[in-house]
């Protein structure tokens, strides 16, 4: 007989949370270093009540931080993801109504920028004894609609639990996405007020310590050959280093590939730091607010490598910056949305790996030192 433990909804989600971990290149890191919230109508009995009791039965399983102001709960959140280099976040909890919409530009920004954040916003009674509710939605040509649906066009994955059944599957799909380098982004899950305080008889194996792989997927073989012949037929090749790099810890293999090969680097706004300023190849930010220096290696370049950028309208000066006749674009980015773009060679891979495979590709390859 499957051994249980009776919990509510609420209390069920802190105790999963503070058992997830994510790891990469065998280091582990505790999933979430915390919970920010603002407590009120809708969550104060549910969620801030086993917040509160986890604190005092367990205060690191996950500390709570109280919040000021909602968006600035999930701001600081997606900046704590993105030091962490995506495999450290926070989940952040409001209160129905207003509380929770005020969460939603913050959404917008981790799901635009691929940053993990995990929002639990209360949201109206599942069994509607009590609606309508202070500051509940009332549409007439729909019920079951509630002010929580706007973060469906924000989030990379969107879920409403009606019942306490819908929890485990809702938590894991959760975890699945803010795990994914390719996929991760605001993750919202939102939780009716009577649903948090309802009990149910868990699995114990739902609260065990859970561990998340973090892929570093590996370029194909011929792409790399690809690409390596591409660059050694450029005269004038730049790199555009974006946010990718960071996150996935590819900064000394981005080193070590400019010095092998000369080929100067220009960083996106995602993408400060990923060289050294002073570092003999670094050019600085590129695009509409960059540098002299990186905007007119742009202007010129027949070759574009982009790692790990998104190609925003800021890194590409809404598509200004590269102006040679011809030009031709490598991309390597984990996601495969954003390895297509300026219909270049699309390598959809982890940038470190990527990054090791060209730099021995090209052996013996460096750009004409009259270059830069």
């Amino acid at each position: 007989m499957t051994q249980t433990r009776r919990l509510t909804v609420a209390q069920a989600t802190i105790a999963f949370l503070g058992a997830q971990y994510s790891e990469r290149d065998g280091v582990e890191h505790k999933l979430f270093a915390g919970a920010f919230g603002i407590f009120g109508h809708g969550n104060v009995a549910g969620l801030g009540q086993a917040l509160l009791q986890a604190e005092l039965e367990d205060p690191d399983l996950l500390p709570y931080v109280l919040g000021r102001n909602e968006q600035a709960m999930v701001h600081s959140a997606v900046a704590y993801a993105r030091q962490k280099d995506r495999l450290q976040t926070w989940a952040v909890t409001t209160s129905v109504g207003p509380g929770a919409t005020n969460m939603v530009t913050g959404a917008a920004l981790a799901t635009i920028n691929r940053l993990p954040v995990l929002l639990l916003p209360a949201d109206t009674f599942a069994d509607r004894s009590a609606s309508p509710l202070l500051q509940e939605l009332e549409l007439p040509q729909s019920g079951d609609v509630t002010v929580n649906d706007t973060f469906r066009a924000v989030s990379r994955y969107f879920d409403r639990v009606w019942r306490p059944e819908q929890l485990p599957s809702a938590l894991l799909a959760a975890m699945r996405v803010l795990t994914d380098p390719a996929e991760t982004g605001a993750v919202t899950i939102c939780f009716p007020q009577d649903v948090q305080a309802q009990a149910h008889d868990w699995p114990v194996e739902l609260f065990e310590k859970r561990v998340w792989h973090v892929a570093r997927p590996a370029p194909e073989r011929s792409l790399v050959d690809v690409a390596a012949e591409a660059i050694r037929s450029a005269r004038r090749p730049v790199l555009v280093a974006g946010g990718g790099v960071h996150y996935s810890q590819a900064t000394g293999a981005l080193a070590a590939f400019s010095e092998a090969t000369g080929i100067p680097v220009g960083q996106s706004q995602a993408g400060k730091g990923t060289l050294v300023y002073d570092h003999p190849q670094c050019l600085g930010a590129i695009g509409s607010t960059g540098t002299t220096a990186a905007n007119a290696i742009a202007r010129d370049a027949d070759l574009v490598i982009g790692v790990g950028t998104r190609y925003s309208d800021f890194t590409t000066a809404s598509r200004t910056a590269f102006q040679a006749e011809g030009v031709r674009f490598v991309n390597v980015n984990v996601a495969a949305i954003d390895s297509v773009k300026q219909s270049g060679l699309a390598i959809t891979a982890d940038a470190r790996e990527t990054l090791d495979a060209l730099r021995v590709a090209l052996d013996g390859h460096r750009v004409d030192d009259a270059y830069v």
